[in-house]
């Protein structure tokens, strides 16, 4: 069996966090693995990915398979689109510092896609942070408002007993 790229859990039920480890492809998947290569996060937006690039472009290099959800770790860190170019550089289409090329100006169109999620996912936040207190502003005003009426009620309520309690006696004077 081949080496394979795979997650080691580990956390609490219900928080994972995952170990990226090469393991032989017959050892279980939370048992005996050859070499740890990085942690994968998933419960942080967007996952929090730590990767020994130079590793794991070796290991795939050597012939080592990448689990489906490695895979798409890897690429999503770069790790594949690395060693594709560099196959590409051994067979002769392109060169080192081409490869280089290539590969700069794609992590840094990747991590401007990531800056821009973070920032909107902060600004979402922001935003419904915003709404919630609009909202209750509103309903804060709407309880005064209500309480306001209440008040006045109730003073034209003893302001017209005591008139009337006013008046009695001074009508009952008069009928002497």
């Amino acid at each position: 069996m081949p080496a394979r790229i795979r997650l080691q859990r580990f956390g609490k039920k219900g928080k994972p966090f995952y170990h990226i480890v090469i393991a032989d492809g017959r050892a279980p998947r939370d048992g005996r693995f050859i070499e740890k290569i990085g942690t994968y996060n998933p419960i942080t937006n967007p996952a929090e990915i730590n990767i020994d690039f130079d590793k794991a472009v070796t290991w795939l290099q050597n012939g080592a398979q990448p689990s489906d959800t490695v895979k798409a770790i890897l690429s999503y860190k770069g790790v594949l689109y690395k060693s594709h170019l560099i196959k590409g550089v051994k067979k002769g289409a392109m060169t080192d510092a081409q490869a280089e090329v290539k590969f700069q100006a794609w992590l840094q169109e990747k991590e401007a896609k990531i800056e821009a999620k973070k920032k909107s996912l902060e600004d979402g936040a922001r935003g419904t942070r915003k709404e919630r207190l609009e909202a209750e502003a509103k309903v804060k005003e709407a309880r005064a408002a209500e309480l306001a009426k209440k008040r006045a009620a109730e003073l034209k309520a003893e302001l017209h007993e005591t008139e009337e309690a006013a008046e009695a006696p001074a009508e009952g004077t008069a009928e002497e």
